[in-house]
């Protein structure tokens, strides 16, 4: 008899884990395993975990604004790592940090054009490389090896910041295309 109960208390536990295993697997897990994910290719490609997964938590926020309660339930930390990721990605520009009328609370948005800032923000760095770059050559001298081949990193600098330009101005022109066109 001990063994029967045994096994009836075995197919209980498995019935519990089954259901606590539903649970887990709900929308929200499927979101949060999609954050972690996103993240983690984010983390791969430079970016410090935090801000990356804050960064794709306001992403997939339909109303793109969270606040740091709200990140901190959402991504299963604490409100201080929070606060260093949101501190990150403002300094960035990837992150604004506002006020709703009537809240005491901050919350943290993603500015719209947030792509096309950071191409610009790229497009000045890549601008004072290639000046730094162009000193470089003077100092070393142009007909030396290291001369010759930062002149050639400072061609490719001017020849990507042109071309970051010129996307920009495609997509603006692309955006209001679409906008103007019946949909």
């Amino acid at each position: 008899m001990a063994e029967g109960a045994q096994a009836q208390d075995a197919g209980l536990a498995a019935e519990n884990a089954e259901s606590a295993a539903d649970v887990a697997a709900g929308p929200d897990d499927a979101l949060f395993g999609y954050i972690e994910r996103f993240a983690s290719v984010l983390v791969s490609a430079g970016f410090p975990p935090m801000p990356a997964r804050v960064f794709v938590a306001l992403l997939v926020t339909d109303s793109g604004r969270l606040s740091a309660a709200e990140l901190a339930a959402m991504l299963r930390i604490s409100p201080a790592a929070v606060s260093g990721g949101v501190r990150y990605l403002i300094q960035l520009g990837l992150v604004h940090k506002e006020r709703v009328p009537g809240s005491r609370r901050d919350y943290y948005r993603m500015p719209g054009n947030m792509w096309d800032d950071l191409i610009r923000m790229r497009d000045q760095v890549m601008g004072r490389w290639t000046a730094l770059v162009r000193e470089g050559i003077d100092l070393v001298g142009a007909d030396t090896p290291a001369g010759t081949r930062m002149a050639e990193q400072a061609a490719f600098l001017e020849f990507a910041t042109r071309e970051l330009s010129e996307i920009l101005v495609r997509w603006q022109e692309y955006r209001a295309s679409e906008a103007s066109s019946p949909g």
